[in-house]
């Protein structure tokens, strides 16, 4: 099982980013699709989950500048970022399990991690 995250780079404050994270080798429709960053000098964060019957769940902080969504025929999931601010730059991981927990913001729930792809937001 692979999970690829790309779509990173660097964004002025205020831009938009589309990330996406295609699997390979097995599906998650059934479970957890996820994103999140990790800023330098900091822990990992929850920023955004989708399951089955695509219900979405969001960080405090990227509410109503983020979303999450996903396109099962191609077994990808995308973060859309809005009005970026310096705030959010970090590198951006999606992370994936085939059973939907309520623990969804915990990093360690994941067992299908991507590479992480890296969001530079700066004037």
């Amino acid at each position: 099982v692979q999970l690829q995250a790309f779509g990173g780079g660097f964004v002025q404050p205020g831009g938009s980013l589309r990330l996406s994270c295609a699997a390979s080798g097995r599906t998650f429709s059934s479970g957890a699709m996820v994103w999140f960053r990790q800023a330098p000098g900091q822990e990992r964060e929850f920023v955004a989950a989708i399951r089955s019957g695509y219900m979405k769940y969001y960080a405090d902080s990227v509410k109503g500048r983020f979303s999450i969504f996903r396109d099962n025929a191609k077994n990808t999931w995308y973060l859309q970022m809005n009005s970026v601010k310096p705030e959010d730059t970090a590198v951006y991981y999606c992370a994936a399990r085939t059973v939907w927990t309520v623990d969804y913001g915990r990093s360690r729930n994941y067992h299908y991690w991507g590479q992480g792809t890296e969001v530079t937001v700066s004037s």
